[in-house]
This record gives C-alpha cells, sequence and structure tokens, in this order.
C-alpha cells in the first residue's frame, strides 16, 4: 500500500510478517512495503528465463535502495508541502485507515498463509496453478471491492475511531475528506499485493520491486505541484480547499493505481492469463481459513495498539506537539536501518534455519539465531549511537524545509533520540519472531504478541498521563522499545525448550562489549558536537557539519573500541568489506 504507512503500522505493532506492497516509504514500519522477495519456486526453464540467481538478488538489491530513497524523498516533499502541525498530522492519520482494513483483510496473511498456499499449487497443479491464482485474484477483487466501498461510506467512524474528533477546528472533517479519497487505496494495494506474489511464485522479482518507485514519483510529483501552486507554508485545516484536499488526496490514490498498472505487463510476461473464475469451492477456503486464523489473530491485536497510538499522537498533535507525522518520519528512520542491516541478515539466515528445522537439526538453528542476535546488535548499534547524538543535525537536515518549521525539526529531534532505544530490541524481536516461522510456529509469535501489545499500551498511556505533550512522540517510542524487548525476552524464553540452548553466555557477552564500544562513541560523538557550531536550532550549513563531523567521530571510534575489544562480529564485517573492495 501506498503512502508510506502500510508495513510501518505491522511492524511497529509488532506487526505480522511479510509484507504489501508500497511505496518504498514506511510508515512506523519497517522496510519498504514492496512485497518481500522469496526464494524462486519456478521451474528450471522459467528460473533461465528471469536470469540467474545473483542477477535476480541484484535486481533486487538495486530495486529496494531505489524504493527506499525515492520513499524517504516522498516523505521529506510531502513534510515540506504540508508541515509537521495539524495539516500534515490529518494527512498521516488518514493513510492508516486504509491500511488497517487492508491488513484486517489480507496483509496478514498474505505471507503466511496465501504465498506458501500458492507455491504448492505451482508445483502440484498440472496447470502450474495458473486456475487457483486466477480465483484467487478473482475473489480478491470482489472482497476488495466491497471492502473499499464500505470503508468509504463508513470514513466518518474510522476517523473518529483514530482519534480525530471535533476537538481542533475542522481537524476531524479534513481527516474524513482525505481518507474518502484513500480508502479505494485498500482495493489497489489488495490488488498489488496478490498479483505480486503471483510473480514471486514464477520467478519473477523485478516488477514488484520496482513498480512501487512509480508510487513513490507521482506522489512526489503530487507533493511538488502542491507546492507549486498553493506554497509551501502553514495553513490550518479549515484553510484546506476542496482543491488543496482532491490534489493531496487524490494524488496518493493516483500513485497506488500506478503502481498496479506497472505489475500487468509483468504478468503476460511469465505467461499468466488473467480469467475471472467464480468456482470458489476449489480454492479451499477452509483450510485458508484454518492457516490464517492465528495470523489473523496477530494482525487483529497490532491494530488494537496502533489505535490507541494515533489516538494519544492526534491528541499530542491538536498541542502544537509531535504528532502522527513526525512519528511516521522518525519510524522510517528507524526503519530504514533495520531495512538495510537486520533484514538483510535475517534474510541470508532465513533459508538456513528453515532447512535446519525441516532436518530436524536444531543445534544449527540455534548456532544460526545466536550469531545473527550479536552481528545485528553489533552493526546496529553505532547507528543508534548516531540517531541520539546527532537527532538534532538529524533532524534539520534531512526534514527542515517548506512548511515543516524549526519547531516540528526540534520536536522530531527529541522523538529520534528515544527512537534511538528501539532500534536494537526491535530487530533482535523480529530475528526471533522470524526463527518461529522457521520451524514453522506463527501460533506462538501470535501469543506472544497479546502481552506485548498490551504492555506496549500500558506504557504508552501512562507516559502520556505522566509527562507534557511536548514528551508523547518521545513516549510512544520507548514504551515501542520496552515492548520489542519484552518480546525479544518472550521469544527467547519459549524458542529454547524448542531449539536448545542458543548460547545466552556469548550473547551477553557480545552486548556487554557492545555497550561498552557504543557508550565510548557517544561520548566521542557528544564531546565533537559541543565543539563545533551550532546551537538547538542550527543553521542547515551547521547541522550538515555537525552530521558529517560528528557520524565520522561515532563511527570511528565505535570501529576502534571494537577493535581493542575484540568484537568478532564487527571484525568479521569489517574483513569482509575490505575483501571486497581489494578485488
Amino acid at each position: 500500500m501506498s503512502g508510506g504507512l502500510y508495513r510501518s503500522a505491522n511492524a511497529q505493532q509488532g506487526g505480522a510478517p511479510g509484507g504489501r506492497p508500497g511505496d518504498g516509504a514506511t510508515f512506523i514500519s519497517a522496510e519498504p512495503l514492496n512485497q518481500p522477495a522469496m526464494e524462486s519456486t519456478a521451474p528450471p526453464q522459467e528460473q533461465v528465463a528471469e536470469g540467474s540467481a545473483a542477477a535476480n538478488s541484484a535486481i533486487m538489491a538495486l530495486g529496494s535502495l531505489v524504493s527506499r530513497g525515492t520513499g524517504f524523498l516522498r516523505n521529506l516533499v510531502i513534510g515540506a508541502a504540508l508541515g509537521g502541525a495539524l495539516v500534515g498530522d490529518a494527512y498521516t492519520t488518514a493513510q492508516i485507515l486504509p491500511g488497517m482494513v487492508y491488513e484486517f483483510l489480507l496483509g496478514g496473511i498474505l505471507t503466511s498463509v496465501l504465498i506458501p498456499v500458492l507455491v504448492r499449487r505451482r508445483k502440484a497443479d498440472a496447470d502450474g496453478g495458473q486456475a487457483y491464482a486466477q480465483r484467487l485474484l478473482t475473489l480478491a477483487v470482489l472482497a476488495l471491492g466491497v471492502a473499499a466501498v464500505l470503508a468509504v461510506a463508513l470514513a466518518a467512524p474510522l476517523t473518529w475511531l483514530y482519534g480525530a474528533d471535533e476537538s481542533a477546528d475542522g481537524y476531524s472533517k479534513l481527516v474524513t475528506a482525505l481518507a474518502r479519497l484513500m480508502l479505494p487505496m485498500i482495493f489497489f494495494s489488495g490488488l498489488s499485493a496478490l498479483i505480486s506474489a503471483v510473480l514471486n511464485t514464477r520467478g519473477h522479482f523485478a516488477a514488484p520491486m520496482w513498480a512501487p518507485i512509480l508510487n513513490n514519483l507521482v506522489v512526489i510529483g503530487t507533493a511538488g505541484l502542491y507546492i507549486a501552486i498553493f506554497g509551501a507554508e502553514i495553513v490550518g485545516p479549515e484553510d484546506m480547499t476542496t482543491g488543496r484536499v482532491l490534489l493531496i488526496g487524490g494524488g496518493t490514490l493516483i500513485g497506488v493505481a500506478i503502481q498496479v498498472a506497472g505489475l500487468l505487463p509483468a504478468l503476460r510476461r511469465v505467461g499468466f492469463r488473467w480469467k475471472l473464475r467464480f468456482d470458489f469451492r476449489k480454492l479451499g477456503l477452509a483450510e485458508l481459513g484454518r492457516l490464517g486464523a492465528w495470523m489473523i489473530c496477530y494482525v487483529a491485536v497490532s491494530q488494537l495498539g496502533l489505535i490507541v497510538l494515533f489516538n494519544l499522537l492526534n491528541r499530542a498533535g491538536k498541542e502544537n506537539a509531535a504528532g502522527p507525522l513526525i512519528y511516521n518520519n522518525v519510524f522510517l528512520l528507524l526503519m530504514t536501518a533495520h531495512g538495510i542491516i537486520a533484514v538483510s541478515i535475517i534474510t541470508a539466515l532465513m533459508p538456513r534455519m528453515s532447512a535446519a528445522a525441516a532436518d530436524g537439526r536444531y543445534a544449527d538453528l540455534a548456532a544460526d539465531l545466536s550469531r545473527g542476535t550479536r552481528t545485528v546488535s553489533a552493526v546496529l548499534a553505532p547507528i543508534a549511537v548516531c540517531y541520539a547524538v546527532l537527532a538534532t543535525p538529524i533532524a534539520f537536515t534531512l526534514f527542515r524545509w517548506g512548511a515543516f518549521t524549526d519547531d516540528n525539526a526540534t520536536a522530531t529531534s527529541l522523538v529520534l533520540l528515544a527512537a534511538a532505544l528501539a532500534l536494537v530490541p526491535f530487530a533482535i524481536s523480529q530475528l526471533f519472531t522470524f526463527a518461529f516461522y522457521a520451524l514453522p510456529d506463527t501460533r506462538t509469535p501470535a501469543l506472544i504478541n497479546i502481552p506485548v501489545v498490551v504492555l506496549r499500551i500500558a506504557v504508552q498511556i501512562a507516559l502520556f498521563a505522566i509527562f507534557s505533550a511536548s514528551f508523547v512522540g518521545a513516549g510512544m517510542m520507548i514504551g515501542n522499545a520496552i515492548s520489542y524487548l519484552a518480546a525479544a525476552i518472550a521469544s527467547a524464553w519459549l524458542l529454547r525448550p524448542r531449539v536448545g540452548r542458543i548460547g545466552l553466555g556469548a550473547i551477553l557477552r557480545t552486548l556487554g562489549r557492545v555497550a561498552v564500544a557504543a557508550l565510548g562513541a557517544a561520548l566521542a560523538g557528544l564531546v565533537v558536537v559541543a565543539l563545533l557550531p551550532g546551537d538547538d536550532t542550527p543553521t542547515r550549513l551547521e547541522a550538515i557539519a555537525q552530521l558529517l563531523v560528528g557520524g565520522a567521530v561515532i563511527g570511528g571510534t565505535y570501529l576502534g573500541l571494537a577493535t581493542v575489544l575484540r568484537i568478532s562480529e564487527i571484525t568479521e564485517v569489517v574483513g569482509m568489506v575490505r575483501r571486497r573492495l581489494g578485488r
């Protein structure tokens, strides 16, 4: 789905695995909203037609990089056009509404249920699963179409559900108006997800990776046109005329529709023919429902947490504090680091862990899990330090454009400082969750998610009640960090009876060394930033200088201390990079 909100909603709430097609931007979430890459299950001749595995990997890596880049630019341009106050918050809230409906209908069960079923039918059916996929797409078109129509009719109640009440002048009406334009994205996003799944199961990965970039470019162009026509100025919800709403909301919807159109030629290239089939009994809906029941539970609990989150953020935004848009921007930074590093490690380990589980080699699975935990922690730690120490220059360098004010950038820096605490716990919790999927087991993560989300909600509500509105955005991130840590601990505890010891001693020793190196790097960074020109509201040049010099000092100090402390996970990564550069 588009808008930078989809994947994030899921990931932020401990979300369901798998993905939705999207824009490469993320809301509160995770990596690009693209359909995640799968190992090719196409027959050998089709894999040859698609190119070598290495070529596919290169295409996906390049597509992911461009998707992330354009997705990030998309969020920056939206922020510059609408600002970080009520109008930007209204746009962000309106975008999460189709994400919520989409998740209930399809998002959570796509990768965990539908893709495996498509793979099995691809291998077992005489027609390569073509008729089955046609039935599934026909049912999806009907169900998603009905859902989109109903959602548009219920736009006002959905707006109320996410905390956009009438306490602020025109705010609720603006969210509802934008939502009516954006809720049809449910249809296009679901269709895009299923088409991407069909392509992936036929060994075609390029189009699902690149189509979301079209979405991003359309929205970037829309926001640019908005600035050209109306200017990059701060306006209130009551000043959002029909023309402004139609342009920004309609352009966002058109972006997702174009994303779907970009996938259709690829369907023809892989030999899939679109044909309406209404014999839905042959889909085995009872089996699909049984397989997806726990994932639906997972998603339902996560969405409850998201509703609470948005209620609190909208209340803070109405008091001129960090609201949904600022929170979204910060979570995008968090998920960018997670997506580039942790997801790469998880992607590399997942086939190994799945194969080990299938063969009953649980000691090997535990060893991979231990190695992944240590590596993720060691590599992400310096990035978390940069986010914390350089929060102000990052906010002013990246986001202070157009209608996004100094006050908005300052509020962003506080949220980013708190978000730094969540980066490593989130990555570790996701790694442990995927270890369950490798077993395979979707029931346990769903059960773990219930107390985790309850804990997150309790912490977030408590911090909202105790502190002022200016701390709400940061408080939401602290609630996330605590819940991610709890999820990792609970997952490790429940995994041990299944896979045996995971090397807790080695993990704790590595984490201790990483903490020492991170603390040393943070102190060095703080000293350097304090000596450089620029105060709490630096100019752009001052912020860029702080960011470049401070980042170099933090990175260099961390690498030096990691070498002295013999953090093997870092020295191995450095050695690998040197070998590649030496070729």
